[in-house]
């Protein structure tokens, strides 16, 4: 019996940062389900859904934090003195923007979509909303304000957008807008010199910073920035600007005056370090001399030295929370935003499991029955941590822990866990038996609504939905080859999940964007190569490909209507390959596919690199006349099958693998963690009849491919990740695989008419999680179970690395 570690939030220590030692650290370990550790210091008060940015009054008596996730968006007042949250206001929309007036009567804040600049007046430590400053229509009109300045004696504001990339210049006595300015990309955050002559502003999807001559109104110069510059902060003496640039892992340092950048300061833990770290937050200390940058993918603050600027030097890091997106410094504190809070966690009472919205309450005798519903998007509440600024011995401590807690090392970039023998080589471009790689996309599902019936593995039966009856080839495969029960998908839904499968990396804008749009709070979908600022900074897996020599081809992963999405793509797409389309039948890709195999199998030139889209399994929910969920799971099931069986006997099997994920693991339920989710390896050299229990990830299977194909990783995330060598032998002696006819009927519709069919009707099913998730899950499971959900089994991550078996 395999013994398995929970670690619970509320086991983390509230204790001083300076009290905290290497054992009490570790003993306070917080595994992810992405093989990443949190140990973080310092004190802490509870945020709301994925916090953004921290402002702090001119007195420094409050700070305001505003919460910018998919579920309730919130604005939290905070007295610094007695660190605790003194009022909290809902707010419709909104997205970053925050800023008080310096006589500490207003607080203003970015209204999101709505287009507005809402004012609260800050009454008896209360937050009343007064007003609101309207840049233009509500969305769709494209606009989207971001970062705020004030010139408070001249009662004028400026305002960025990240939507229409602009400069909004707002007369704050009247509140009309002055003039509107073109950034010529998106806008991120902005701050005035201390004589307000200048206002300095980060272009986020153009890698600058603008200078905007406030006395003459126009742009007076540019200074070339990072990759995905967002956060600044200004010294003191106004001589120098730092920036934050999230994609290149690094702080530009500004000699204002020679308008230059005079150093970067590379934040991540090794040198030359890949995309990973994602700097996103900047901060100086009272005395100017330290500089705390906040690596929101490392999940720690990196400390520099930057008394001598041009000279800087780094001091070390400290461990935070998961996700750090903001940081700030008051007297000898400083404050964190941890955008993610402390761990992941199982969700078993999602996809909503109360039959009816209004019946998501506590139920009379049910205390163990959550209030709210459990959709990943919304599931990871946030962290402020207040740390006291580290001596140098504390600090030596805290760097150290953040290395233990980082499984990313510059050696596993070129060499990785393994055996000897192994087809998955142990070093980047060693030769491999395997030479060519299919790897199959799909949409959405946990372990436990597909797999949770086969008792191999650690699953729970009460939440299957598709269980073996609707997905016999899914189970087949998982028996004849190798069961994999606990993968981890690196993404919580689809706009960053098809990145994270093709890139190994989200970028901060990603991160930072798709909760308002999966919010209903307008936004469109930005990740698969549809906007520029999205995009890996190095390019996806096809990039990668190409810079090596690796010949590779796309079905309908990043190539919508049969038209590539990105550049690199562009003659490597099957011209009649259906892309996202929920009326075709993913049989009918499966035919589409292989009439191309076979041309390319005839003429020698199969590519050796092959993604392919088949995401039926999303379903329609109970649209009237369209697939039921069963046919549409069903079909994606018997296409995968399929598949297999014409690959297992073409003449390449022996030198074929097949890696089949789900892209994110969004509208299911899994007792373990909502990261969870099925993966499918199968090929001539892949195990058979084999359960493998290790922890793998969306990273890891991605490693794998690399290392096959002798690429090397693409960020710090696969390159960290454990390649799943354990689940491939030596020889190749598979035999075909014989695909299972479908046990369901593939053409049965949705045909009555009820809530849950009423409430699909109002879906839009065109693009890729259009739909609102959490809705969509309470449909799903009413409309096919109809019945309560079982009590929880689960309160926190559970770690599965450290077992052993009877």
């Amino acid at each position: 019996m395999r013994s398995i570690l929970i670690i619970l939030i509320a086991l983390l220590p509230f204790a001083d940062s300076f009290a905290q030692t290497t054992a009490q650290l570790e003993a306070s370990r917080i595994h992810l389900p992405n093989g990443w550790s949190l140990t973080p210091v310092g004190e802490h008060l509870p945020l709301g859904d994925l916090p953004l940015n921290i402002a702090v009054s001119s007195s420094k008596r409050y700070i305001a934090v505003t919460n910018n996730g998919q579920s309730i968006q919130n604005i939290q007042l905070i007295d610094v003195k007695a660190q605790k949250v003194l009022d909290e206001v809902i707010i419709p929309k909104s997205w970053f923007g925050l800023k008080f007036s310096a006589d500490e009567k207003f607080l203003y804040a970015s209204g999101g979509n709505d287009n507005r600049i809402l004012q609260y007046a800050v009454q008896q430590n209360k937050l009343i909303l007064k007003d609101s400053i309207r840049l233009g229509d509500k969305w769709p009109v494209r606009i989207s304000p971001s970062g705020i300045e004030i010139d408070d004696k001249k009662q004028i504001m400026y305002v960025l957008t990240k939507e229409n990339d602009s400069l909004y210049i707002i007369d704050l006595t009247t509140k009309k807008i002055k003039q509107q300015l073109s950034l010529g990309g998106e806008g991120y955050n902005c701050l005035l010199s201390s004589n307000k002559k200048e206002l300095y502003i980060t272009c986020w999807g153009c890698d600058k910073v603008l200078i905007f001559d406030t006395q003459h109104n126009s742009f007076s110069g540019e200074i070339k920035a990072g990759d995905n510059p967002n956060d600044l902060c200004l010294s003191k003496n106004g001589k120098y600007l730092y920036v934050a640039n999230a994609n290149d892992n690094s702080v530009s340092v500004i000699d204002l005056p020679q308008k230059k950048v005079i150093e970067t300061l590379n934040t991540a833990l090794y040198p030359d370090a890949p995309n990973g770290s994602t700097t996103n937050g900047v901060a100086l200390s009272e005395d100017q001399k330290t500089l705390y940058t906040a690596n929101a993918d490392n999940n720690c603050l990196a400390v520099f030295d930057v008394s001598k600027p041009g000279f800087s030097r780094s001091k070390g890091f400290i461990p935070v929370g998961w996700y750090p997106t903001n940081v700030k410094v008051i007297g000898k504190k400083i404050y964190v935003a941890n955008g993610k809070g402390f761990s992941s966690m199982a969700n078993p009472y999602g996809p909503n499991p109360l039959k009816k919205k209004e019946e998501v309450e506590y139920q009379a005798g049910d205390k163990n029955r959550p209030k709210d519903v459990q959709y990943i998007a919304g599931l990871f509440k946030g962290k402020l941590s207040i740390i006291k600024e580290p001596t140098e011995e504390q600090l030596a401590i805290f760097s150290q822990q953040v290395y233990k807690n980082t499984p990313y090392t510059k050696e596993k970039e070129s060499i990785t866990a393994g055996e000897t023998g192994n087809p998955v080589p142990m070093k980047t471009g060693a030769p491999s038996p395997i030479k060519y790689v299919f790897y199959i996309i799909k949409e959405n599902r946990t372990y436990d609504q597909v797999l949770g019936d086969m008792k191999e593995g650690n699953g729970d039966t009460s939440l299957v939905l598709f269980g073996e009856q609707v997905t016999p080839n899914l189970h087949k495969l998982s028996r004849e080859f190798v069961l994999l029960d606990n993968f981890y998908v690196d993404a919580e839904v689809s706009a960053d999940g098809h990145n994270w499968s093709t890139a190994a990396y989200a970028t901060d804008y990603l991160e930072k964007t798709w909760p308002t749009s999966y919010g209903g709070r307008g936004g469109v979908y930005d990740g698969e190569g549809n906007r520029a600022i999205a995009n890996a900074p190095k390019g996806f897996i096809w990039d990668h490909c190409k810079r090596a020599g690796i010949s590779y081809r796309t079905y309908g992963e990043f190539a919508d209507n049969s038209k590539p999405n990105i550049p690199v793509l562009k003659d490597h797409v099957c011209p009649y390959y259906s892309g996202w389309n929920l009326s075709i039948y993913d049989t009918t890709r499966f035919t589409q596919w292989k009439h191309e195999f076979d041309s390319l199998l005839s003429i020698n030139m199969v590519p050796h690199f092959n993604s392919l889209r088949m995401g039926n399994d999303h379903t329609e929910g109970l649209r009237k006349g369209k697939l039921s969920p069963i046919a549409h799971v069903a079909d994606n099931d018997l296409a995968v099958g399929l598949f297999v069986d014409y690959l297992s006997k073409s003449p390449i099997w022996k030198e074929s693998a097949v890696f089949v994920i789900e892209d994110d693991a969004q509208n299911g339920a899994d007792h373990v963690d909502a990261h969870r989710s099925t993966a499918y390896v199968a090929g001539g050299f892949v195990k058979q009849g084999y359960v493998d229990h290790t922890m793998y990830s969306t990273s890891s299977m991605l490693r794998t491919i690399e290392l096959i194909l002798g690429i090397p990783p693409m960020s710090q995330y696969d390159a960290a990740a454990v390649p799943m060598w354990n689940c491939f032998s030596a020889t190749a002696s598979h035999p075909a695989f014989q695909s299972v006819p479908a046990q369901v009927d593939l053409l049965e519709k949705n045909v009555a008419v009820n809530e849950w069919q009423r409430r699909s009707e109002r879906f839009d099913f065109t693009k890729e999680d259009n739909v609102p998730d959490l809705e969509f899950n309470i449909v799903l499971w009413n409309g096919m179970k109809g019945t309560p959900f079982p009590a929880p089994k689960r309160a926190a991550f559970v770690n599965l690395l450290k077992k052993e078996d009877d």
